[in-house]
């Protein structure tokens, strides 16, 4: 403001005076509280509306009040399987009044730690956390966090509180069994970094067990030691056609994007699909389903393991943060019959 003094924000003193009501119920109506009739929370929300107030949330936490935020760690936003994960996720806290606060691992289980330590300290309601690799130290931490905590994408885990996803060893092992259903004898995969990416080993551990039991085996494998993405599994599959001793009859991908990949390179070739190559891959991506030749997959339900893991982070706090002995929810996967194999 120029030649003067900047304008004094509006109080909350302000508000409960233009609202005609104490400012402890002034308070109580900001924070959604139930004990406020709801003619009284629209006169105070106006009032604040009006004068432009903004509630401290800040002051509110270090004071010991009800936070509204959850905490949200995710390894990655590149892939849009996560980018789905949040809006399941978003969709229920922002109907319930409650704000996902975001951090990104990067795959990267001492960047995780960190992000853990410092979404705790700003004592969010809940913390929300796709797992990667996690150290003992997260662990602990997670274990003795005081709110609940939903570990998602897997349950192929012993959660420290609770954990929302699918059986990864459980889609792996589908997908060998269709496919060798199918009448494939001779199985090849092409993944990316799954040192970094648990859950991608374990679905290759849940494919190959299957494999072996009905007497097959991989005939050959590639792993990239690169991020996921289109162009990787498109060289990737490249290579391992020109590398390999025999050429196989199907490729199990790491994930969509690498089988998607797989497919564009099989285009540029000619390699007809599923005569010549059949490929496989895993969560059921909108561009696998929109290519010329469906892509066979797994839908992953990721939508709806936000849904859940918000559904169950608000439960319990509804029902006081009493936690229950640990629990595990399954939201299933979905084989996808395509045309690529």
């Amino acid at each position: 403001m120029q030649g003067g003094k900047p304008p004094r924000k509006p109080t909350l003193s302000q508000v409960a005076q233009i609202a005609g009501v104490s400012e402890i119920t002034a308070s109580r109506a900001l924070r959604d509280s139930a004990s406020v009739t709801q003619g009284t929370a629209r006169k105070v929300q106006e009032a604040a509306a009006q004068l432009g107030y903004l509630r401290n949330r800040l002051a509110g936490a270090l004071a010991g009040g009800p936070s509204n935020q959850v905490g949200v760690i995710l390894p990655s936003l590149a892939n849009i399987v996560f980018a789905d994960v949040l809006k399941g996720l978003e969709d229920h806290f922002e109907d319930a009044g409650f704000h996902p606060v975001l951090g990104i691992s990067n795959y990267d289980p001492q960047r995780e730690e960190r992000l853990i330590r410092d979404l705790m300290s700003w004592r969010p309601a809940g913390l929300v956390i796709a797992p990667s690799n996690s150290t003992s130290a997260s662990r602990k931490l997670l274990a003795g966090a005081g709110f609940p905590v939903v570990e998602i994408m897997d349950v192929d885990i012993d959660p420290v509180d609770m954990c929302v996803g699918i059986s990864h060893h459980g889609a792996g092992a589908e997908m060998a069994r269709h496919l060798i259903e199918r009448g494939y004898k001779r199985f090849a995969y092409i993944g990316h970094d799954i040192v970094r990416d648990q859950r991608a080993l374990t679905r290759l551990n849940g494919f190959t067990a299957t494999l072996e039991a009905a007497g097959q085996s991989l005939s050959a494998t590639l792993t990239l030691d690169a991020p996921s993405s289109v162009t990787l599994g498109r060289n990737g599959l490249a290579q391992l056609l020109r590398e390999a001793d025999q050429a196989p009859d199907v490729v199990y991908f790491s994930n969509d994007d690498m089988a998607v990949g797989g497919v564009f390179h099989c285009m540029s070739e000619n390699i007809s699909l599923p005569d010549q190559l059949a490929i496989a891959g895993f969560n059921g991506l909108e561009i696998g389903q929109a290519l010329p030749v469906p892509l066979t997959t797994t839908g992953s339900n990721r939508v709806r393991i936000g849904q859940k893991a918000a559904g169950a982070i608000l439960q319990r706090l509804k029902d006081g943060n009493t936690a229950p002995a640990a629990q595990s929810i399954d939201v299933g996967f979905t084989l996808v019959h395509g045309g690529t194999a």
